[in-house]
């Protein structure tokens, strides 16, 4: 077999991998937030309809069923097949661009948990606990998988998060949420300090950024949820910081 043919079913298989993750990830979303049971079975949100597991194929369900339920024909969401297509398309970005290796698998769980927690900050104001755990774990495996670098990863797990957590008890939670430090303690184990403190400053830009624009166009309210912009920080510097972090220095003749 060819290497590229070879490279080629892996990556399928990544993306197919990654949009059954996702198809999870839609049920995190959905019910995190109403604290219901993740083992409980899918359901149409309108007619009750108990979900076959024909009903449930990543994707390829949605497009036959034209995004409508089976049995009531309601409209379901867009969310669907966004966050199953878009977690299946970052899991191959993460492997293309770092590489065939344990650290990559660490990354793609890492932006699930993102995209599940940016989407219910976005929407609620909340980063629920339990995807912050899922964080920290990771990042006890990252340390575990990359020992030579583990001071570097303990660093990580203060060197953002504290500073927050200064700015959180001198603003009595009014600048920012408790969930928003844990979230950047628990990333910056896994991808230790330096690329932490990137991912900081630019989840703080791109938030700006974006949020003007949101504002402007949308007629967004002032008050923003910082989670989904510091795991767009999180996840560019996660992937791209060296690079960055090196450019950055050679440019300071450091």
């Amino acid at each position: 077999m060819p290497e590229w043919c070879a490279y080629l079913i892996f990556y399928v298989f990544v993306f197919l991998f990654g949009i059954a993750i996702g198809s999870f990830l839609n049920v995190c979303i959905y019910r995190y937030p109403k604290q219901e049971s993740l083992m409980k079975g899918s359901h149409c949100m309108q007619c009750g309809y108990r979900l076959r597991w024909y009903d449930l194929v990543p994707l390829f369900s949605y497009l036959i069923l034209r995004g409508r339920c089976r049995k009531c024909h309601t409209k379901l969401s867009l969310q669907y097949p966004l966050v199953e297509g878009m977690n299946g398309a970052l899991y191959v970005i993460v492997f293309l661009a770092n590489g065939i290796n344990s650290i990559s698998i660490v990354y793609c769980l890492l932006t699930s948990a993102l995209i599940v927690l940016s989407v219910i900050d976005f929407r609620s104001y909340i980063i629920p606990d339990k995807v912050n755990l899922v964080i920290l774990v990771l990042g006890i495996f990252a340390i575990l998988l990359d020992r030579e670098h583990w001071v570097s990863h303990i660093i990580g797990l203060f060197s953002v998060s504290v500073p927050l957590l200064i700015l959180y008890l001198i603003s009595t939670g009014r600048a920012l949420g408790g969930g928003d430090i844990k979230l950047m303690g628990g990333a910056g184990l896994i991808v230790g300090w330096k690329v932490i403190v990137l991912a900081f400053l630019l989840g703080c830009i791109l938030g700006s950024v974006i949020h003007l624009i949101r504002m402007k166009v949308s007629k967004a309210e002032h008050t923003l949820a910082l989670g989904p912009y510091l795991s767009m920080g999180i996840w560019i510097a996660m992937l791209f910081g060296g690079p960055m972090i090196n450019w950055y220095l050679e440019l300071c003749g450091l």
